[in-house]
Formats: structure tokens, C-alpha cells, sequence
């Protein structure tokens, strides 16, 4: 079942990803096909501004009985493309459309025209012999519009899909935390009966004949009825903004160590390292402790599952002013180092049962609840994998 999940997640994440691909492919191609187009606007303008110039020539050395209005036309015909026509000696003799704040600034203008030998060279206009001029020419706001499009439209296409992604990211987890609120609450309510019937049955025993002789036997059942009372408080907490205290978390990281030690191969060998504090400043952080308990249990579980029964669990907790880290490290199979963040996601598993959830949810708890980080420290394959619990000190 986590298996199929899994397989379920990572086809849904390569559609997405395929469908990222496409849509940048047709971006890439709309700006291809929007530069050729524009490059073509260019083209033509400098076609323009050739005639333009032409025109000029024809004006001024036209005989005085030829019709100069198709010249005049041609000239007048000009309404979008900026030029600038300067003398042989540098001198500007004329512009054409320039903004008005251009005719009583010479400074401004003349920054205008070297923009406008920066961009292209100027259409030679002979005149009589010794005598030419230059006109200078920028690219019109309609190639400005075609030159700019892609870049606008990319913009709007990456806003939309940064909307799509918010909303359709926020509707999707908060299905997700209601489906799990509902299912925690319920396996909860679920879990009251057969609890309450077990104490009873658990004070029936002690009462019985038999009860000196399974002393040990019965505390030990008591434990397993604490824990299964544990574990539905904790059902029970989720989806409600927990209670958060502090805590010392040496007294309780040792105490699920203990309960998961008694309970495991006698091949698994355990240890615990908490350092002395000169500084005085304890191992206190605000957690809830249930939630918190579910946290080191579920990650000492996973460290038994990835040994086989075999090998040794080492849990340390340190901390600076600011924080305190717990690591839990197994020497068990490891993890390969692509795979750290994926360990974290739903219905990833590397076991047959079970619903791939475990690290889900506690890294949900430390990060939510808690404020805090889990990860992957290190890990390698064939030698064990360390996992880090980070929370802000009390």
C-alpha cells in the first residue's frame, strides 16, 4: 500500500513537471516567433527612414515647377519613428517625433541623438555636392511594444501560475489536514473502547489468585495500557493548537528510549549521551509532551526498522544558547542521499505496510507545532542514518 502511494506521489510529481516543460516550451517558442517579428519592424523602419530621407533630397533639389506633394506626403507620413537630422558639422538642424519637453532642452536633446548613434547608423543624405547630412533614427513605440511582449507575457504567465500554485497548494492542505484531523479523532474515539475494557480486565488479573506470581507480567501490561492511553491523547491533539510547555528533555527522550528498549531484539544495543551543563542553562524546550513523545517514538521505530532487528541505536541531545538538538542515529541500511527530503512526504516508505505517514506527521508536529526542524543529518548507505530534531531552548 505505501509502495503503490509512493509510486502514486512521484507519477503526479513528473506530470507536473512535464506540464512545466510544456508550457516553458511554449513561452520559449512565443518569444522566438515575438523577436522575428519585431526584428522584421526593424527592418521595415529602416526602410522608412531610407524613404524618408530620400524625400528629403527630392525636396531640396527639385526643379521649382515639379509636384512636390508626394514628397511632402512621404515626409509627413512619418509619424512614429523618432529621428533626429543633423548637419555635416554635427549641428541639429531638425527632429521629428520627440516629446515637447525636447524643443527647450538642447542638453537633453543632444543625449537623445547619442542614443540614437548608439542605436544605428545614420541615413546619408547628400544634398548638392559638398554638402550632406545625416539622419539619425530610434525604434517607434510600436517596436517597443512587440520587443516587450514575451517579457509581459512571461510575467503574467509566471504570476498566474504562482496564484494557481498558492491557491490550488493551500485548498490541497487544508483537504489534507482535515482528512487527517477526521482520521486521528476518530481512531482516537475508536481506540476508548477496547482501552477501557483492557484496564478493567488489567484489575480483574490483579485481583486474582494467580496475581503474585505475574507481578512483573501485570506492570508490564499496565505500561503497554499507558502507552495505548498515550498514543490516543495524542490522536486526539491533533488539528487543536497544542498546550506547550517546558520540558526537560532528558528525563523525556530516556523514558521512550527505555519503553522501545525493553520491547526490542536483545541483537539491538541502545545508548543515550546527554552531556553535563556546566553553563547551568538545563535541556528545556516548550513542546507538548505527548506530541513530542510521539516524535522520539516514531523515529526510534524507524531506526529498528531500518536494522533488522540488528545493530545499534545512539541518541544524544545537545544544545547553544538558542537551541537544543536531539539526533537519533541507527547503523542501520541508510539513506541515499537524493532520497533525504523524500522521507519526509506522504506515503514514501521503504516497508511493506503501513501508510507512510510516520515521518510525515512528525515533521508536521516538530515544525507546526513546535516551531522547530527536522532533517536528515547524514546518512550512508550501508552504515546508518542520523536524524536531527531541532527546537528552540525555553
Amino acid at each position: 500500500m505505501a509502495q503503490k502511494d509512493a509510486a502514486l506521489y512521484r507519477y503526479k510529481g513528473r506530470l507536473k513537471l512535464v506540464l512545466l516543460l510544456v508550457g516553458a516550451a511554449i513561452v520559449a517558442a512565443t518569444v522566438v516567433v515575438t523577436s522575428r517579428i519585431a526584428g522584421q519592424i526593424k527592418d521595415q523602419e529602416k526602410r522608412n527612414v531610407e524613404l524618408f530621407a530620400q524625400a528629403l533630397v527630392a525636396a531640396t533639389q527639385g526643379s521649382e515647377d515639379q509636384s512636390f506633394d508626394f514628397v511632402f506626403q512621404v515626409i509627413a507620413s512619418n509619424q512614429t519613428i523618432p529621428t533626429i537630422l543633423v548637419s555635416q558639422v554635427g549641428e541639429i538642424l531638425d527632429y521629428n517625433n520627440l516629446p515637447e519637453r525636447y524643443t527647450n532642452d538642447e542638453e537633453a536633446l543632444k543625449r537623445r541623438l547619442r542614443q540614437m548613434e548608439a542605436y544605428a547608423d545614420p541615413i546619408v543624405v547628400p544634398l548638392e555636392p559638398g554638402r550632406t547630412q545625416y539622419l539619425y533614427y530610434d525604434h517607434s513605440q510600436l517596436y517597443d511594444r512587440i520587443r516587450f511582449f514575451p517579457l509581459l507575457q512571461l510575467s503574467l504567465i509566471a504570476l498566474f501560475a504562482a496564484a494557481s500554485y498558492v491557491v490550488f497548494s493551500t485548498s490541497r492542505r487544508a483537504e489534507q489536514n482535515r482528512v487527517w484531523v477526521g482520521m486521528a479523532k476518530e481512531t482516537a474515539h475508536q481506540l476508548g473502547t477496547p482501552i477501557n475494557s483492557l484496564v478493567a480486565w488489567l484489575e480483574y488479573l490483579r485481583e486474582s489468585p494467580k496475581a503474585e506470581g505475574m507481578r512483573e507480567t501485570l506492570g508490564e501490561m499496565a505500561k503497554d495500557v499507558e502507552r495505548l492511553e498515550t498514543i490516543t491523547e495524542r490522536f486526539s491533539k491533533v488539528g487543536s493548537a497544542p498546550d506547550l510547555s517546558p520540558l526537560d528533555l532528558v528525563p523525556a527522550v530516556q523514558e521512550n528510549l527505555d519503553y522501545i528498549a525493553r520491547r526490542a531484539s536483545a541483537k539491538v544495543q541502545f545508548s543515550f549521551d546527554a552531556p553535563q551543563d556546566p553553563a547551568g542553562l538545563g535541556h528545556l524546550a516548550l513542546v507538548n509532551p505527548p506530541l513530542f513523545s510521539w516524535v522520539t517514538e516514531n523515529l526510534l521505530k524507524n531506526a529498528l526498522d531500518a536494522m533488522d532487528g540488528e545493530g545499534q541505536i545512539q541518541v544524544s541531545i545537545s544544545r547553544n544558547t538558542n537551541r537544543i538538538w536531539v539526533d537519533v542515529a541507527d547503523s542501520g541500511k541508510g539513506i541515499p542521499k537524493a532520497r533525504w527530503n523524500r522521507v519526509f512526504e506522504p506515503g514514501f516508505s521503504t516497508k511493506k505496510r503501513g501508510w507512510g505517514l510516520g515521518l510525515t506527521l512528525v515533521k508536521r508536529i516538530v515544525e507546526e507545532y513546535h516551531g522547530g526542524r527536522i532533517y536528515v543529518k547524514e546518512s550512508q548507505l550501508g552504515k546508518g542514518t542520523t536524524f536531527r530534531i531541532e527546537l528552540p531552548s525555553a
